[in-house]
């Protein structure tokens, strides 16, 4: 009479055997991910948080290009910067920059867009020409309107003459130096703006305008009613995106006016670096950097708010 083998093996030994096998393919593959990860990390630590960590503590220093005075002095800097008139008056003029240059490079950008969605002959020059000047480095642009605005040679007061309208001292008024600098800003970096807004024009159905044509609707309410409200999205982020970069403005300000005359368009990253680099107080400068970058925390996290709320 045969006799049946009776396993003795647990039924859940199986079930162990593919969770160990499993777990042990997880481990493996979060060792490679942070081999992965592990020179980018290297250069995060050593070129982003390590000066960020150092730049604090020596905002509570007294530390100098001269070596002299790097002593502990507490919240010292931060109470001068918080009284000095310069550094508000240089945070003014950023402000009023940002203000004055997001609005007509989100706008123009939207038009030229449009423009060019349209369906325009030759879009291929189109696009190049609007987006060229944004490929070009800023001391070429700089140069480029410095000679532009040049009260005797240049191009852009000889045009005014020709129609009766008296040479304009550009770079040199206070009262037009900051708008020179902005249309120089508009001009190179609209570009960029420009084709966010055409990709995003680009995305929209067809079948959007075609349902709109047989209900009535011209150019001007399609516009209105289909096109803004579709890329209300892009809008935002481009708002965001040249909030932010206005407010770190500093590269053609220093070329065309050196932040004058009289002060007049120096920013506060400008203001930062005169203070460290020409004023050797690398402490103070660092208070006052940590103070903007503060500002520039809230500005961030109202403008996500908003965001937030205009998606919801």
């Amino acid at each position: 009479m045969s006799t049946s083998t009776v396993s003795t093996e647990s039924p859940q030994a199986p079930i162990q055997v593919l969770e160990n096998t499993h777990a042990g393919r997880l481990r493996r593959d979060r060792r490679h991910g942070w081999g992965f990860m592990a020179l980018f990390l290297a250069f995060f630590a050593v070129f982003l948080i390590w000066p960020l960590v150092h730049g604090v503590y020596m905002s509570f220093t007294g530390k100098s290009l001269t070596g002299a005075n790097s002593s502990f002095v507490g919240l010292a800097n931060y109470v001068e910067a918080l009284g000095d008139t310069d550094m508000w008056h240089s945070m003014g003029n950023t402000l009023y920059f940002t203000v004055i240059s997001t609005v007509p490079l989100v706008l123009v950008a939207l038009a030229m867009a449009a423009l060019v969605n349209m369906g325009l002959p030759a879009q291929w020059l189109w696009r190049l020409s609007f987006f060229a000047p944004y490929l070009l480095a800023s001391t070429v642009v700089s140069l480029f309107f410095v000679w532009m605005y040049n009260p005797q040679l240049g191009l852009i007061n000889e045009l005014l003459g020709k129609v009766g309208i008296a040479p304009i001292d550009w770079l040199n008024n206070p009262d037009v130096a900051m708008w020179s600098i902005v249309i120089a800003t508009l001009w190179w970096t609209v570009g960029f703006n420009f084709l966010l807004y055409l990709a995003a024009m680009q995305n929209i159905p067809q079948s959007h305008y075609e349902a709109a044509q047989l209900d009535g609707a011209g150019g001007w309410r399609q516009f209105f009613s289909i096109t803004l409200p579709q890329i209300n999205p892009t809008t935002l982020m481009i708002v965001i995106l040249q909030v932010l970069a206005s407010l770190k403005v500093f590269d053609q300000v220093y070329q065309m006016t050196a932040g004058g005359p009289a002060g007049s368009t120096r920013s506060i990253v400008q203001y930062i670096f005169e203070t460290g680099f020409t004023g050797y107080r690398l402490g103070y400068s660092a208070a006052v950097s940590y103070i903007f970058f503060a500002i520039i925390i809230v500005v961030s996290i109202s403008q996500f708010i908003l965001t937030r709320k205009r998606s919801a």
